[in-house]
């Protein structure tokens, strides 16, 4: 027959082991995610394509993120920023989110549908001139805003996609939208 002391033991033992299973779970839910797996869209380079995707499933709009390979602040977005699950969850929602290479020599199709290369289209039609960029178009393939540089972190990223998915960037600038947020939090 058991002892007591036993079965005090093996429950002890359950109760820590189904802890530890607990932590582990809710450990892997925040675990850093591949950007290009769950961020980014998979697309063919039609960006007047995926417009009509993005009115067809109810997004704000297209986000596209301007950027090039010896980009240290590219590479830092994506490892700290891009790999998160609530902000991939976030801008999915609400976002069509695309690369683009600055320097790429792929053709591709503006939001009119007319043929360029990654290149001129960052250079010479958006006027990207350091990476990285976020630039939110409308449903209309207008510029609504545009973000250079690295976010400082998850949260200022979210706000950013607040700013451009609730229509704030019609009434102010992010940098005040930005220290409302923070006020808020105070």
């Amino acid at each position: 027959m058991p002892s007591r002391l036993n079965f005090l033991s093996e429950k002890s033992f359950a109760l820590l082991f189904l802890a530890a299973c607990l932590a582990l779970t809710s450990a892997d839910a925040a675990a850093p995610r591949d950007p290009y797996e769950y961020f980014f869209h998979e697309t063919f380079g039609d960006f007047s394509e995926e417009l009509e995707r993005a009115r067809e499933e109810g997004k704000r709009g297209v986000m596209l993120f301007f950027e090039m390979d010896e980009c240290p602040f590219c590479h830092r977005m994506k490892q700290t920023v891009l790999n998160q699950p609530e902000v991939q969850d976030y801008y999915r929602e609400r976002f069509l989110l695309f690369s683009v290479d600055v320097e790429g020599d792929l053709e591709i199709a503006d939001f009119a549908g007319e043929p360029v290369t990654q290149k001129e289209f960052a250079l010479q039609r958006h006027r990207v001139r350091a990476t990285p960029v976020f630039a939110f178009f409308d449903l209309d393939g207008r510029v609504v805003a545009r973000y250079t540089g690295a976010a400082s972190g998850p949260q200022e990223f979210i706000w950013l996609g607040e700013y451009v998915a609730d229509g704030h960037y019609s009434k102010s600038r992010f940098t005040r939208f930005k220290r409302e947020k923070r006020a808020a939090l105070d």
